[in-house]
């Protein structure tokens, strides 16, 4: 009796170990960073007071541009701590970013000063720290050069490629 409770615990204590270790997760400190799943998606938010299809990152959190970024270069770096409050959405190690919608702009990444950076139309994007829940779009309009990423985003393309 006592042998098959001793082995009835060492089982039970090996599928705990297996469950936690399958469990672990890593923290990126809230911001989007890089994703064990590459994707884009969409939801609707209240944008300058109105009801808009926007761009979001896996965990809900709307996604930006700035309009001093180009479809080539970056303009929030790390080097001018524009990173701090306006975290890069990086592409994953492999693969290529996705979306869980039908998009009719072309996602594709940007290897740039923030590693591969998720872009939509040529368009580098990002999340806002000052963004607390899904849904959030309080970076919109700041310093007049940031903006809630929408589908329907104009390309932001030098050679409009893909168009």
């Amino acid at each position: 009796m006592k042998r098959a409770v001793s082995a009835a615990m060492i089982g039970i204590c090996m599928i705990a170990a297996l469950v936690a270790a399958g469990c672990g997760a890593s923290s990126n400190g809230g911001n989007a960073g890089a994703q064990a799943t590459p994707s884009v998606t969409t939801a609707t938010a209240t944008v300058g007071g109105k009801s808009e299809t926007i761009l979001t990152d896996t965990r809900g959190m709307s996604l930006y541009y700035f309009a001093s970024d180009s479809d080539t270069s970056v303009a929030c770096t790390k080097d001018n701590a524009c990173t701090a409050t306006w975290s890069p959405l990086l592409a994953p190690a492999s693969g290529s970013p996705t979306s869980t919608a039908t998009l009719p702009g072309l996602l594709s990444e940007l290897a740039g000063a923030n590693g591969n950076q998720v872009s939509y139309n040529g368009h580098p994007l990002y999340t806002y720290s000052g963004d607390s829940a899904p849904g959030d779009t309080k970076g919109d309009g700041v310093e007049g050069k940031w903006f809630v990423a929408t589908p329907d985003i104009a390309s932001n393309m030098s050679d409009n490629s893909g168009y």
